[in-house]
């Protein structure tokens, strides 16, 4: 026993150390809090882009449109303060803490007060999609946050900006504060709560899994086990009490999935296979839960409301208040069907309208008029070609095609990166080649029809990386030796 004992911490012994040397070794701890003061603290930049950013977000909300919450998106000021919040937990430094604090409750405060008034000028103010969908956070959300901070942290920490750029699509900060400020001006609590709590979720499961990704790469090294053990402890608590609202919220959306598809069975068990079923209301928040349908059916059922608020009171384990107003029609005469179609009042989508429509969005997406979108209705795919952004690589341009695919989905979205669109540095851990590197870079060279030369480093590393990126789609070549591993365009004649 006492030999596997020694055995197991002579185990944990080496791969601490192989830990501290190969990975914690080569990250240069004062360039990253460097960068990291620069970029959280308060500035003219940042209050700037905080205004645009959350003026942006509400004229997506309200539009709607996702192509323009993407641009709010892509602005996100808040990310570096929250990041720079969690290193200062991280590392305990008060002064970092304080100056992060500040910056993010301040760009917060203005962001909720810009939207207030733009909402109370504005002549809309009704609740669209957007705004519903940032009013009824789940557990997702937080598992969302969590994980793309690990993304974020990791990729600053690596210095690979570029992933901040998908990470801050991923998270989209702002929005959220723009529904805040909806909720107040409109006087809507539900809105106003929802919003405030998927804000919150993000930006404490953000600030707090940035602290712990920084510790477990060697940031405040220098503080005692005790100051860990607080560490870990506030990370757990947080994000335990996160989880009440945020898990209550997700059961109360799978059970009503659940009820509005047992409500709709129910009811049409209960009548003729001939009948109809039309309107359907459910409040859920009634007590009892207070359902309203209209049915179109050849033979009234003077039973129906007794026996089906029975039925569903078993089925759901809920009191339910139900009432259907059954219209009798003559399935003979074609009454179901012309009443069937009369309540459908949705028409035929053009799709001309359609396709125009697409191209708008993509266009909006890709932010350049100068080389506009291109629509094959034949295979159902857009082109078109981003206008170059400053400081986005790669990564970037890649985290916007995705984007665009999601919000058009019934297309096939092809954005291509500007023609001078920066390469990925491609760094090489322990022998392991960054695979996110490999298939941006992939995807820059299939999308342009271009050639990558990857040159540097030894021998063995440019095959590796050329034959990495062919693999994934692209198109690449072993180049010259020299310096540290890069790839390069090669020069089209």
């Amino acid at each position: 026993m006492d030999g596997m004992t020694a055995t197991t911490a002579d185990g944990r012994t080496k791969a601490s150390r192989w830990w501290s040397m190969w990975v914690v070794g080569g990250v240069d701890h004062d360039a990253v809090l460097r960068q990291i003061a620069e970029d959280s603290g308060w500035s003219g930049r940042y209050a700037f882009l905080i205004v645009v950013s959350a003026a942006i977000s509400l004229l997506g909300l309200l539009m709607p449109s996702v192509a323009v919450l993407i641009g709010a998106m892509l602005l996100s000021p808040l990310m570096m303060p929250i990041i720079g919040l969690g290193f200062g937990i991280a590392t305990l430094d008060t002064r970092e803490i304080r100056r992060a604090a500040i910056a993010l409750v301040a760009g917060a405060a203005i962001a909720v007060a810009l939207s207030v008034v733009l909402v109370s000028l504005s002549p809309i103010q009704t609740i669209t999609s957007e705004i519903a969908g940032r009013t009824r956070p789940t557990l997702f959300d937080l598992l969302v946050a969590l994980l793309s901070a690990v993304a974020g942290a990791y990729a600053l920490i690596r210095g690979r900006g570029g992933t901040v750029v998908g990470v801050a699509i991923a998270i989209a900060l702002m929005p959220p504060l723009a529904v805040v400020g909806f909720g107040i001006a409109t006087l809507n609590w539900t809105v106003f709560s929802g919003s405030v709590l998927l804000f919150l979720t993000n930006a404490i499961t953000i600030a707090l899994t940035a602290a712990l990704v920084a510790r477990v790469y060697g940031f405040g090294s220098h503080l005692s086990p005790q100051h860990t053990g607080w560490q870990l402890m506030l990370f757990v608590v947080a994000l335990g009490v996160l989880s009440v609202p945020l898990g209550t919220g997700l059961r109360q959306i799978a059970f009503e999935a659940v009820a509005q598809r047992q409500v709709r069975d129910t009811i049409r068990d209960r009548f003729p296979d001939a009948s109809r079923l039309g309107q359907l209301d459910i409040d859920y928040a009634a007590t009892p839960i207070r359902v309203r349908a209209v049915v179109l059916t050849p033979k009234l059922d003077p039973q129906a409301d007794r026996v089906l608020a029975a039925d569903l009171q078993n089925r759901l384990g809920r009191r339910i208040d139900l009432h259907v107003d059954q219209l009798r029609v003559d399935p003979a005469a074609g009454g179901v069907e012309a009443a069937q179609i009369a309540r459908a009042a949705v028409a035929t989508p053009d799709p001309d309208q359609e396709q125009r429509r697409a191209l708008a969005d993509l266009a909006l997406i890709a932010g350049s008029e100068a080389a506009p979108a291109q629509a094959d209705p034949t295979t159902r795919t857009l082109q078109a070609t981003a206008a170059p952004l400053p400081g986005l690589g790669m990564v970037g341009y890649r985290a916007l095609e995705v984007r665009a695919q999601q919000a058009l989905n019934a297309w096939q979205v092809r954005l291509a990166p500007p023609a001078d669109a920066p390469l990925p540095i491609v760094a090489i851990d322990a022998g392991v080649i960054d695979s996110g590197a490999l298939d941006a870079a992939a995807w820059g060279s299939a999308r342009l029809g271009r050639q990558i030369s990857i040159d540097g480093g030894t021998a063995s590393q440019r095959r590796a990386v050329a034959e990495g990126i062919v693999a994934r789609g692209g198109t690449a070549v072993a180049g010259s030796a020299g310096g540290a591993l890069r790839l390069d365009w090669v020069a089209t004649t």
